[in-house]
């Protein structure tokens, strides 16, 4: 009888002991069931037959139905920004990681500025990832505003200037008789060619601020250019706002075009346009910790969009009004307006004691 009993409350003690493994395997079955991943779509890779054809033009705001949020050059308030929106641009994005993207998004503990190709000589601090991630990243917008100093000079250009000198950033140079042009790429109009010419003609260079797509297109213009003297400046891959994006993948905007350049042309680039105007205090640290200087400008207007420009005699009147000592003037090439009165800006600014040219590094 207590044999009996004995085998009896061995087997009720082995039953908890099957029941925790089989539960086990069912809880393990049951959470790849309900958090396994889905298939994803590979990154798309662009191929120079993807970016727009040289004919191709922007869409306006109006066949959009979108407006920009971006603050006027010549007012915060006004309607009409100095730079065009992402949206406003023809569609080239590039989402391929190329041998120039960040390694694994690591390799932050030697960031010298040559890690990822960047150029051979920096300005100022290099920030380590963590000193950057510890910076302001607020988005800032930018204008340089219609008041100025009794020099001309926008408040709205030197003020920044003082705040964000240390990063290496020009929103207006030194109050000299120079006058710096810089002229933006962000795809091919049939005009930069003729601009070109003009600045042939009259000895004069510029700084053009081109993007991926641009020098991936028009490759024989960006050798033109550099052939001629020019500055080629760096206006990011898929021009997009630095501050909304990670810190790698705003690193990548800036050197797989840097890179690209470099193979390309073996023409190393210094000189970094944010896209829109838009920046952050922790996007200047960073391009200045890649060896760039961020560039934004003193004066501009509204020229980029094709189906409205300015009247030839007001914009140029608009222009030579503002001269002022130290001025950085950012010109679309898509304008036609900017390609007719070109040559009559040069020698207005001349005729007042100006020196028109380049950024020098």
């Amino acid at each position: 009888m207590s044999g009996c009993c004995k085998q009896s409350n061995s087997g009720r003690n082995r039953l908890p002991v099957l029941i925790i493994p089989i539960s086990i395997l069912f809880l393990a079955v049951l959470a790849v069931f309900l958090f396994s991943p889905g298939k994803t779509a590979p990154p798309v890779v662009l191929t120079p037959e993807n970016f727009i054809s040289e004919e191709s033009t922007p869409p306006s705001t109006e066949e959009s139905g979108e407006t920009s949020s971006e603050p006027s050059v010549e007012n915060p308030e006004s309607s009409e920004p100095a730079e065009p929106s992402s949206e406003e641009l023809p569609s080239t994005e590039d989402t391929s990681d190329g041998p120039d993207y960040l390694e694994s998004h690591t390799g932050w503990t030697s960031f010298d500025g040559h890690t990822f190709g960047s150029v051979s000589e920096t300005y100022g601090t290099i920030y380590s990832l963590d000193d950057l991630k510890a910076l302001d990243s607020t988005k800032q917008g930018f204008g340089p505003g219609l008041k100025t100093d009794e020099a001309n000079r926008p408040l709205g250009a030197l003020n920044p200037q003082t705040a964000y000198d240390k990063y290496g950033a020009l929103f207006i140079g030194e109050d000299t008789k120079n006058i710096y042009l810089t002229l933006d790429e962000g795809y091919e109009n049939g005009y930069t060619g003729k601009i070109l010419d003009v600045l042939k003609e009259n000895d004069c260079k510029a700084v053009f601020f081109v993007t991926y797509a641009y020098v991936k297109q028009n490759k024989e213009l960006v050798q033109r250019m550099i052939d001629e003297g020019h500055v080629i400046g760096n206006h990011s891959v898929n021009h997009k706002s630095m501050p909304t994006l990670s810190l790698e993948e705003a690193s990548r905007e800036i050197t797989k075009l840097h890179n690209y350049m470099l193979e390309h042309f073996q023409y190393e680039m210094y000189l970094f346009r944010p896209p829109m105007g838009e920046f952050s205090e922790q996007t200047l640290a960073l391009c200045q910790s890649l060896g760039y200087r961020s560039v934004l400008w003193s004066f501009a207007y509204y020229d980029y969009d094709t189906a409205k420009q300015p009247e030839p005699e007001k914009a140029l009147k608009k222009i030579t009004q503002a001269a002022h000592g130290g001025a950085i003037y950012l010109l679309h090439a898509v304008s036609s307006t900017n390609t007719e009165i070109l040559a009559d800006v040069i020698q207005a600014f001349r005729e007042n004691g100006y020196e028109v040219g380049a950024i020098p590094r």
